[in-house]
């Protein structure tokens, strides 16, 4: 068991962190909202800390999920900052959903100090973070991955070593570039179905145990037909990550038309009021033309 520190307790913070805490090891949260971070406290015990540097104090390992790279940088390097005040030899782990470019620029900071800097953002939604089974995608120095994988197993189904830093945001864009054109694709074919007087559900009964079968298809054809999308990833943070995927594709050369084209039909969505809504809400886009 190890003392960890979690920064950012937002809707995958929170259970990640609690997960940490079940699995017995000895916590300390920080979160921007001190109240989260104390009602956190209340449900899981350890201990809070009302600045990254204090809740980072004596702990082997940190986890960060924070919002962007903006966040990252603050929650680091800030006047408050976790490196400064981190023990040589420690492992910081960030799941926050970046660009690479920062995640180097943190691993060089962090490596001027002894510390390694593991990028490890995560796959599976909020679902995914309460029941314990996200995917991770790593990035980052051997030694320092082989450390921390018995600790974020915690709340992980599959964790890997994607390559050196970055090479775990670099997957994670590959993710969401798939995943958007998975819904694209969903959204068309259930508005499809309407159109064609077909009884939905039953045809994804049909076609989801075939070649087009996905994880969207299985766990979110339902509620995009009652229109119900109060729930999973937002529009708003899935257009911050499409964002990261053009302007890498911008650097290496990759070309991304469909990638760039849903980013716009996202646009259109948080015009429609609904850059809260889950990522399947692009049938609503296709329901108002």
């Amino acid at each position: 068991m190890a003392n960890v520190a979690f920064l950012g307790l937002g809707v995958m913070g929170y259970p990640m962190a609690g997960h940490l805490a079940k699995a017995g090891h000895s916590v300390t949260v920080y979160n921007r909202t001190t109240a989260k971070a104390e009602k956190w406290v209340e449900e899981f015990g350890g201990h809070f800390g009302k600045i990254p540097a204090d809740a980072v104090k004596g702990a082997d390992f940190v986890m960060s999920c924070v919002g962007n790279d903006d966040d990252l940088r603050q929650v680091c390097l800030g006047e408050n900052g976790a490196l400064a005040a981190m023990s040589d030899g420690t492992v910081f782990v960030d799941h926050t959903t970046v660009s690479a470019k920062v995640t180097r620029e943190m691993y060089d900071h962090a490596d001027a100090r002894q510390i390694s800097f593991v990028d490890a953002p995560v796959s599976g939604g909020q679902a995914g973070a309460e029941n314990g089974a996200l995917s991770i995608m790593c990035g980052g120095d051997d030694g320092a991955y082989a450390r921390i994988e018995p600790v974020i197993e915690a709340y992980g189904k599959i964790c890997k070593l994607m390559g050196p830093s970055g090479a775990g945001q670099l997957t994670k864009m590959v993710n969401q570039i798939c995943i958007a054109g998975l819904l694209q694709g969903l959204s068309e074919g259930l508005h499809f179905a309407e159109k064609a007087g077909l009884d939905a559900k039953a045809v994804v009964d049909v076609i989801q145990g075939g070649a087009a079968g996905s994880w969207q298809m299985v766990n979110r054809h339902a509620t995009m037909m009652d229109d119900e999308f109060n729930h999973g990833f937002a529009v708003d943070w899935m257009r911050k990550d499409l964002g990261i995927c053009l302007s890498t594709a911008d650097e290496n050369g990759a070309s991304l038309p469909g990638t760039a084209m849903i980013d716009q039909y996202y646009k259109d969505i948080q015009n429609m009021g609904g850059g809260r809504w889950d990522t399947s809400s692009l049938i609503k886009r296709l329901r108002a033309m």
